[in-house]
């Protein structure tokens, strides 16, 4: 009777995984690799810089530039990928979030929080740098000279990192990972790929540099695809889940 119990239960474990809402299909991308290879570093960003679409392969591409720390010397150290191909939905997610970190890792703690660069982890942080005041009254971050360049590697050069901007990110869109973009002087976005962050950046990116009619086909048609996708994996998973209730069934009947 115990084995009889035993077999019952697991079929009613198939027949709740059965009728579990659709869960997310994991696809792994480059940056995936990238977090891997750096397990031991303990402080880092990885930046979206750069994005394109190659039409003669039909391969969505991104390109990172990488900001990490040497624990060892208290140095950092930048450097930039060579394009790499990621999934359609990937790049589809992504899409908005060109010059932005993607992904950031505090004290040995990665976090998938899209953020302006810098924001998650050294604009504020004492160790880099400090706020001072403008001569306009508004508040803005200094790095210390030994991390000055970091005022470039972001893509900053010489517009100031305002309190309120990196405040109003930290109280009201990190806590619930929603994704900030800012507000620039004339009313647009200041952050992302539309963002005059990313679109006054002083090197030309190929993203930037191609006509507005390559740029909405793109987006059009990685929508398209990306949304294909999701559906032929939402049926995978569908045919999963009937395929594991009709074997519940068959396991957990007879005395």
């Amino acid at each position: 009777m115990r084995i009889y119990h035993y077999l019952s239960l697991l079929a009613s474990l198939f027949l709740i995984s059965a009728c579990a809402p659709n869960t997310p299909v994991y696809e792994k991308n480059p940056i995936d690799d990238l977090v891997k290879e750096m397990t031991e570093v303990p402080n880092y960003s990885i930046m979206l810089y750069d994005m394109n679409y190659d039409e003669s392969s039909e391969k969505y591409l991104h390109q990172y530039r990488i900001l990490k720390e040497d624990s060892f010397n208290d140095t950092l150290v930048s450097e930039t990928t060579d394009w790499l191909q990621v999934s359609d939905r990937y790049f589809n997610s992504n899409i908005d979030n060109m010059g932005m970190a993607l992904i950031t890792k505090v004290d040995g703690k990665v976090e998938k929080k899209v953020a302006p660069p810098g924001y998650n982890n050294y604009v504020g942080n004492e160790k880099y740098g400090k706020w001072n005041q403008g001569s306009d009254g508004n508040s803005f971050w200094e790095f210390y000279g030994k991390y000055a360049m970091l005022q470039t590697v972001f893509g900053f050069g010489r517009s100031p990192i305002y309190y309120g901007g990196w405040n109003d990110y930290r109280r009201n869109y990190y806590p619930n990972g929603r994704t900030y973009y800012g507000t620039n002087s004339s009313g647009g976005t200041r952050f992302g790929t539309n963002g005059s962050h990313n679109t006054s950046r002083s090197t030309r990116s190929t993203w930037n540099s191609k006509p507005t009619t390559f740029k909405q086909n793109v987006r059009s048609k990685v929508q398209r695809s990306s949304s294909r996708t999701s559906s032929r994996n939402s049926r995978s998973s569908s045919r999963y889940r009937s395929s594991s209730s009709s074997r519940g069934r068959g396991f957990g009947g007879g005395k």
